[in-house]
């Protein structure tokens, strides 16, 4: 067993390319092997730095040995030019080759010797068709050469067994040297073998694992955290990020002008974290400190580095705070008018045009969630107007928070205020969602009224396509309703929503609007019960028809069923319904009666028919009383408790009977009992596991 070592330098790569490429050149090698039947120590390696792409094999076996294999070629009847083609492509002679009957055909074959195979010959001849195949992201080609990189390729370090793995890529030559200071590409240096190599760069302070570097920039933000008695609150996004855009990683404490903590906190971890990927940090009560941490990649020995990016964020706080003073006090009521300047979307009028919709809209849903008109009503009409602000130009991830900063300074009501900050979220699958009622509706108005214009557009994602993220605010929609258990006749919703569309002169079909947000909308609580890890039997068995009105009743009683499916509870209630379904399906419509669910008592001919009656009847009359039509398990329990009578019915009470008349009115009262459990979901497609 040999070892394989490859490094691949190049000018410094973005985190994103460099992250997802490093995993796959290691499986297309994985992959190369495991095709060749070369064998490998699975504790293989892959690591990057924003120059170096490292790819370690501690051991692979030396050789491979090929194995005799038959190759069939033309038909003895066929041309000397296609006899010669088969001899050529297979580099033989023409005594190598022998007919072979199949069937009632005749063909030549040839049958390759058993053969050992050098690694090092494969390797050479199948690693820099891997490199060149790799599929970037985005890539780039430089100079006169013709070879695609992520970023300009400068140098290949290829070793098999301590010596060079010689061969040509493009312009470059593999070699034992690679770049030892990515800033000076005079510094170089040779290395026979991997393990020469890590321990050099680790002298030098360059860690070339990114995950220890990656635990080391946590260690030490951390430890000089709490050394100055700060917290840090870490987003892993964050730290992953930093750690792949250094090698050499340098914690540096710096801070800001105190007078700038008076400005939005989301402004000033925007500006650290989004466009600078520093760390904010905070004080033992979690209030924002005028404290960051920056990851340099080299030491600041006399301090311009902490110096220089003080600075940049002094001049980029000061903008903001500038800005900020600018906009707070500009009166929101009479801006409204202000955003018939700015357009919404081709076809879908002006983003005035929007909030004169979303006002209506809002007040429509006040009725509906009973709330203040009025508070809602002003909420819808100023949401969009911090669009107009110089703050939001700059910072667009925060619109509608801004908003809500404008409304608090102004004196707005604070529900109206929340509902501004929120109207936008979720923001995605690990998103908060609005809990006040005010917000709900808000958030609720702007997302129906956004999916009305574009389904009326034309506009549906389909496929993976989806530049508009209706999936995401979709989803978003649906949790907004189930999490908070809201229960809305969507579909009159949406129907107002169109109506208000067509008054503004904007034509719609609104029939096909409505038909075909049903199914995109039901569609998506399907992805919202998978994410929650309900079975797909029971997801299909709760969604049978593409009705949006229920959202909330159907996600909790599938949710419900899949907490106890497994359970005893659960497997007494699918055992019920399967029992009794099982002989409606075998007798029903053998003598071509319409059996419909209407038992007559009066021809019960014993006490199990009559008690498994009086049961149906119990559980019809319990489902829809006060207080239990939305307790899902109170409504389960109820159908586990005729496991009882069922089981003395069947075990007593023969459904087939000879008597007509009998076996009909018994098939009757077991497709009643099938009708009551289906007020919950329909159990038929439930699977028995």
């Amino acid at each position: 067993m040999s070892e394989f070592f490859l490094e691949l330098f190049s000018e410094e790569m973005p985190p994103n390319l460099q992250c997802s490429i490093r995993e796959t050149l290691l499986q297309n090698i994985k992959n190369f092997l495991d095709k060749e039947q070369i064998n490998y120590d699975e504790k293989n390696n892959c690591f990057s730095t924003p120059n170096r792409l490292i790819i370690h094999f501690k051991k692979i076996e030396k050789e491979v040995v090929k194995k005799s294999q038959e190759f069939r070629g033309p038909n003895v009847k066929s041309s000397e030019d296609a006899i010669n083609g088969f001899i050529k492509s297979n580099s033989i002679s023409k005594h190598q080759i022998y007919k072979k009957k199949i069937n009632n055909d005749e063909f030549y074959f040839y049958k390759s010797p058993k053969k050992k195979i050098k690694t090092a010959f494969l390797l050479q001849k199948e690693i820099p068709e891997i490199i060149s195949r790799l599929k970037w992201k985005k890539s780039m080609k430089w100079g006169e050469y013709n070879l695609y990189w992520g970023r300009p390729l400068k140098s290949i370090m290829a070793l098999y067994e301590n010596k060079v793995l010689k061969f040509k890529l493009d312009h470059l030559h593999s070699k034992n040297i690679t770049f030892i200071d990515k800033d000076y590409e005079n510094r170089t240096k040779s290395f026979k073998n991997y393990q020469t190599y890590a321990s050099f760069f680790k002298k030098s302070g360059i860690l070339i694992n990114h995950n220890e570097r990656k635990k080391y920039i946590e260690n030490k933000l951390n430890q000089i955290s709490k050394s100055n008695n700060l917290k840090l609150h870490l987003k892993d996004k964050l730290l992953d990020e930093v750690t792949n855009i250094v090698e050499k990683p340098n914690i540096i404490l710096c801070s800001f002008n105190k007078q700038f903590l008076d400005i939005p906190k989301e402004i000033i971890t925007i500006t650290i974290e989004n466009y600078q990927k520093y760390f904010p940090l905070y004080d033992q009560k979690n209030n924002l400190t005028n404290y960051f941490f920056v990851v340099s990649d080299a030491k600041d020995k006399k301090g311009l580095i902490k110096k220089g990016n003080e600075s940049v964020i002094e001049a980029r706080l000061s903008d903001a705070d500038y800005f900020w003073k600018k906009n707070k006090s500009q009166n929101m009521l009479k801006q409204v008018s202000e955003l018939k300047k700015i357009n919404y979307f081709n076809g879908l009028g002006t983003y005035y045009d929007k909030s004169q919709r979303l006002k209506k809209l809002g007040g429509y849903l006040s009725d509906i969630l009973i709330l203040s008109k009025e508070k809602i009503e002003i909420a819808s009409s100023i949401c969009k107007v911090d669009l107009l602000s110089d703050l939001v130009n700059e910072f667009p991830e925060l619109q509608g928070l801004l908003g809500g900063y404008f409304a608090e300074i102004q004196g707005f009501e604070n529900d109206v205020c929340i509902a501004l900050k929120e109207q936008y979220l979720p923001t995605g699958p690990n998103s908060n969602i609005p809990k006040k009622n005010y917000s709900i509706a808000l958030s609720l108005t702007d997302k129906i009224d956004t999916l009305v214009g574009f389904f009326g557009l034309g506009i549906i994602p389909s496929g993976s396509k989806d530049p508009y993220a209706l999936r995401r605010l979709t989803n978003g929609l649906v949790k907004i309703i189930v999490l908070n258990k809201k229960n809305l006749k969507l579909k009159e919703i949406i129907n107002y929503s169109c109506q208000l569309y067509n008054d503004q002169s904007i034509d719609f079909d609104n029939k096909l609007i409505l038909q075909k947000l049903s199914i995109f909308v039901v569609d998506r609580l399907k992805n919202f019960m998978k994410e929650k890890e309900i079975r797909q039997d029971i997801i299909e068995s709760s969604v049978l028809e593409q009705n949006m009105d229920k959202l909330t009743s159907i996600f909790f009683k599938a949710y419900n069923l899949n907490k106890v499916i497994d359970k005893q509870l659960g497997k007494d209630i699918v055992e019920n319904y399967k029992r009794a379904s099982n002989i409606l399906n075998s007798e029903t419509n053998k003598e071509g009666d319409e059996i419909l669910g209407s038992a007559d008592p009066g021809l019960f001919k014993n006490q199990y028919e009559k008690d498994l009656y009086k049961k149906i009847i119990y559980i019809k009359k319990n489902f829809t009383s006060i207080g239990l039509e939305t307790d899902f398990q109170g409504q389960l329990s109820l159908l586990a408790s005729a496991k009882k009578e069922v089981s003395i019915f069947f075990d007593n009470v023969k459904v087939n009977d000879d008597d007509k008349i009998l076996k009909k009115n018994r098939l009757e009262l077991l497709m009643m009992f099938c009708k009551t459990f289906d007020n919950y979901i329909n159990f038929t497609k439930v699977e028995t596991q």
